[in-house]
């Protein structure tokens, strides 16, 4: 078989492996088609993977621990809806393009055009043309370097998908805190309601009682004072939570518009029915997503390094070329006899370059250094940051025993001294006064409640949703 009628077969088979676009890439051989629809069936499995778990990353099963429905509720809405989860997701579709891209730079490269001419041949009259070029180029990737620049670019993809999981967590995290926060905030404004309108009749005794002489004016100032302070603390709660009911919505992706709709379960009435841990062994962290993002950048690092050296080594092309022409209206635009031929490779070694590549060596180096630090520093503070949680559960936990305990004691108290004013041995002012102590400790014990369920979010977030 002639030199020539081998360049007309490449040149076909490279035709029929194309699709008339701009700018194509087309498969050499059966190996490379298969190795193609791998790649693609592997990526299409990943992004079903994070359309389908998305749910998996705020592990539901804790937040159902609760036994609250409007908690996971909200859960549910912000995943469907909250704006910082889609632009995360779409973070995620953006580096898969890159990987995309770059898989491409493996494959041959193709380009087809239609050139019309007006020309005029020695010994012929002056007539049109029609030249139909066609270009194709493959850097034979002998040394893997496109290779391991997908697979660089993979790592990248991968770490995106561990921010994802990362926002997920966040943002159920912050749900949930501003949940309960908000749920504490009703209680407290409850009952500060309750302590004003105490206040008030406390503040009304002492005036009479001036009035007639039974106590000094300064004391009717202090139980005004008192009444006003009561009053302003009630505004404040009022504030903050308004303030957090909007933060909620934003959570959620609805409009502050709807914040009178929402519902919240009180603080009494949720169970936490998941046991915490007393410890918790450190291997726990290798679930946080800012430690696997750590691991994958490293392994990036690794491959970069990889492929800076490989940038010593000469890159090889090869290179076809097939132009078919013919007069304009004639029959033989395709006809192989009318066309010039070619099929080249080429060795370039880069011999200077300013020091560029070496330096390139050293700056992926140097980046990898700063990765793996990076690395150690995400575990210090992964285990830091699950300690921290722990003991604030525990401490927290055993505060609040404590604080039921008050509450226990300030109850039987009070049925004393009512049982007293009842027997007319004490004055109402003193009934009133044992009351609103009663109800202060109520908010204590609201308030150390919510904050118990906010250490276990945190202890939650800590250990990356694997509580």
């Amino acid at each position: 078989m002639k030199i020539k009628d081998i360049v007309v077969i490449f040149v076909i088979f490279s035709f029929v492996n194309l699709n008339i676009l701009p700018s194509l890439a087309i498969t050499e051989t059966t190996e490379q088609t298969k190795k193609q629809k791998m790649f693609q069936h592997k990526v299409k499995r990943n992004k079903k993977y994070n359309d389908d778990y998305k749910y998996t990353y705020v592990n539901l099963d804790f937040w159902k621990s609760f036994n609250d429905e409007n908690l996971n509720n909200y859960i549910k809405l912000a995943i469907k809806n909250n704006y910082d989860l889609k632009i995360a997701t779409l973070n995620v579709d953006e580096f898969y393009q890159g990987m995309k891209i770059q898989f491409a730079n493996e494959l041959p490269q193709a380009g087809l055009a239609f050139s019309p001419a007006y020309a005029k041949i020695q010994g012929q009259n002056a007539d049109w043309m029609l030249s139909l070029p066609m270009i194709i180029n493959y850097e034979a990737d002998i040394f893997l370097k496109n290779r391991d620049k997908t697979k660089s670019s993979k790592k990248l993809y991968e770490s995106s998908k561990f921010d994802e999981r990362a926002a997920y967590i966040s943002v159920a995290s912050a749900v949930g805190t501003v949940y309960f926060n908000i749920a504490k905030l009703n209680e407290m404004i409850e009952t500060q309601e309750q302590i004003v309108d105490l206040r008030k009749q406390i503040y009304e005794i002492m005036l009479v009682s001036n009035r007639e002489g039974l106590v000094s004016t300064s004391d009717t100032v202090k139980a005004n004072k008192s009444y006003i302070a009561g009053s302003s603390q009630l505004i404040e709660y009022k504030k903050e939570r308004a303030k957090l009911l909007n933060k909620l919505a934003v959570l959620t992706g609805d409009t502050p518009e709807n914040i009178s709709n929402y519902k919240f379960t009180k603080l009494s009435e949720i169970k936490y029915s998941k046991e915490i841990p007393t410890e918790i062994s450190s291997e726990i962290i290798i679930n946080r997503p800012d430690y696997l993002k750590s691991e994958k950048m490293l392994e990036k690092s690794g491959i970069d390094i990889r492929v800076a050296k490989k940038e010593f080594l000469p890159t090889i092309n090869l290179s076809g070329l097939a132009l078919m022409m013919s007069q304009a209206g004639g029959s033989g635009l395709f006809n192989t006899r009318n066309g010039i031929y070619a099929l080249a490779a080429s060795a370039i070694l880069p011999v200077f370059t300013g020091g560029k590549r070496i330096a390139n060596l050293k700056l992926k180096k140097v980046q990898y250094d700063k990765m793996l630090e990076n690395y150690h520093k995400t575990n210090l503070i992964a285990i830091q940051e699950v300690n921290d949680a722990l003991i604030t559960v525990q401490r927290d936990s055993e505060k609040l025993n404590e604080h039921k305990k008050q509450l226990s004691l300030e109850t039987q108290d009070f049925s004393y001294t009512q049982q007293r004013y009842n027997a007319g041995i004490i004055s109402k002012l003193d009934l009133v006064q044992m009351k609103e102590n009663l109800l202060t400790v109520n908010q204590m014990v609201a308030s150390t409640t919510a904050d118990c369920y906010v250490d276990y979010i945190s202890l939650y977030k800590a250990t990356g949703s694997k509580i």
